[in-house]
């Protein structure tokens, strides 16, 4: 009983809670369903509010696009005005340009008509002005004894011979004045090398002379029946030359290193006293190794000198050869650093590389120490054997050309020519035989004399100065400014000449009457 009415307690008690938790769930359904249609109230409110705010943002879009399409409108309506005024601006113009070219083409027509016109009156006139002419050169041919071309060829020789004066006289003046300016600015140039160049002594002179201590000498040099003489002539290839002249002996041969052995080794026979055949040879022999050394040591000082280092050994052996050897008296190294000097001098004045023409003026005659041995000109021969060396192409070039027998292709070439020239001609530098002299001035007469109205011709000033007179009768004034100027032509032509030679034409006429 007791567990059935424990079991219906409890029975009742599960139903209570059941109850109490549908009732609990209702309760919560009931607040939830008010929670959400809060949310949803909420919601549509939201919406509502965005939506009324959407529409007046888009309403004020649309008044101003609408606002900015009036005033683009509005713009484009007054450019559009402004086109059509400036476009009927344009129309009218065009109109009056129209009616002005209806006028000037109704006056080019009256013109035109007026041309043919005068055209017809021209083409008539030219008809009576030919007839015309052809009766006065019928009466002109008959008055003067001429034909039609006769007196063609006569005017046309005339007037070329007046234009050839004319022609004359306008080079004279075009030559003055380029010889002006360029006078001008090649003296400063050369003044300005040749004063800033002084050479350390006076040029040096092979000598071919040996002084003996006594007379005795000569015997013991000669040795018995010749046979010491014969043994120097056969070692040293020159020719003692024994003279009645008291204690000197003369030492003859064309081979400048050869004859300076033989110079040295009879000087140290001399200074020895011991001279022998065997003794000749070995003094010969030491002579040989001391020059070829001296050479060697020669052409050493002189790169040092300029301030060269690389050089092939075979070409500083030519230049100090040079040393030994001489033109016209004057002697071939000391003229190489002459040219160098100025050829570094002129370069610089021009804003060149010194140093590139100096080389090119000491190397420039290296073919003198060889041109016994090879055949060809000294420049050639020298430009030759710098390229075999690997020497420059400028320095080759220069080499070749300052003789002209090749062009110059660089600046280099004419500046050695020039260097070289300076250093030849200046005073003193070169001596000249009295035959060489003399001919150089008869030559100078003879050319002068072979031009047609020269009366006579006298070379002055040791040739620096042809003096011509002329037939006053047959020449005039321009004809010997014409003459002057085709001596001087010739004289370039057919001449070698230091420096330059004036010419100088005189015309004058002498009327003499004596009073009695």
């Amino acid at each position: 009983m007791i567990y059935i009415i424990s079991g219906l307690i409890g029975a009742c008690g599960s139903a209570a809670i059941l109850v109490f938790y549908f009732w609990s769930n209702k309760k919560a359904l009931q607040e939830t369903q008010s929670s959400v249609q809060k949310i949803l109230r909420k919601s549509r409110e939201d919406i509502d509010r965005e939506r009324r705010e959407a529409i007046i943002k888009l309403k004020d879009e649309l008044y101003k696009k609408r606002s900015e399409s009036d005033l683009d409108l509005r713009k484009s309506k007054i450019e559009l005005q402004r086109l059509e005024h400036k476009y009927q601006k344009r129309e009218d113009l065009l109109e009056q340009r129209e009616v002005m070219l209806d006028s000037l083409r109704t006056e080019l027509q009256g013109k035109e008509r007026d041309f043919s016109r005068r055209l017809d009156q021209l083409s008539s006139g030219e008809i009576k002005l030919k007839r015309v002419y052809e009766e006065f050169m019928s009466k002109l041919e008959m008055l003067s004894g001429m034909k039609k071309d006769e007196a063609k060829k006569y005017l046309v020789d005339s007037l070329r011979e007046e234009v050839k004066v004319e022609q004359q006289k306008w080079i004279v003046k075009a030559t003055e004045e380029t010889r002006l300016v360029a006078k001008e600015k090649s003296i400063k140039i050369l003044c300005t090398a040749m004063q800033r160049y002084l050479p350390e002594q006076v040029t040096l002179h092979s000598s071919s002379i040996i002084h003996l201590p006594n007379e005795e000498m000569k015997g013991r040099i000669i040795g018995k029946e010749g046979r010491n003489i014969k043994a120097l002539e056969m070692a040293t290839g020159m020719e003692f030359v024994i003279g009645e002249i008291p204690e000197i002996i003369t030492i003859s041969g064309f081979n400048p290193i050869r004859r300076e052995i033989a110079k040295r080794t009879l000087n140290k026979l001399i200074n020895d006293g011991r001279i022998n055949p065997t003794r000749i040879e070995e003094t010969v022999e030491n002579c040989e190794k001391e020059l070829d050394h001296s050479i060697e040591e020669i052409g050493h000082q002189t790169l040092m000198e300029f301030g060269f280092s690389q050089l092939h050994p075979e070409l500083n052996i030519l230049l100090g050869k040079l040393h030994f050897r001489t033109s016209f008296t004057q002697n071939n190294l000391e003229h190489s650093k002459e040219v160098a000097y100025f050829a570094r001098m002129i370069a610089e004045e021009f804003g060149l590389d010194g140093k590139l023409a100096s080389r090119c003026g000491l190397s420039h005659d290296i073919g003198k120490a060889i041109s016994a041995e090879v055949e060809g000109p000294h420049a050639l021969i020298g430009a030759d054997f710098a390229k075999k060396y690997g020497e420059d192409p400028i320095v080759v070039n220069a080499i070749a050309a300052h003789h002209e027998e090749v062009p110059s292709k660089t600046i280099y070439g004419f500046i050695t020519h020039l260097a070289d020239a300076i250093s030849a001609s200046r005073p003193g530098a070169r001596k000249e035989t009295l035959s060489t002299y003399i001919k150089r001035l008869e030559q100078l007469e003879d050319l002068s004399h072979n031009f047609d109205g020269v009366k006579k011709a006298y070379a002055l000033q040791a040739g620096r100065e042809i003096r011509v007179i002329v037939d006053e009768d047959r020449l005039d004034d321009d004809r010997a400014t014409l003459l002057a100027r085709d001596i001087a032509n010739k004289i370039e032509s057919e001449m070698n000449f230091p420096g330059q030679i004036k010419v100088n034409v005189i015309r004058e006429k002498r009327i003499i009457e004596y009073a009695k």
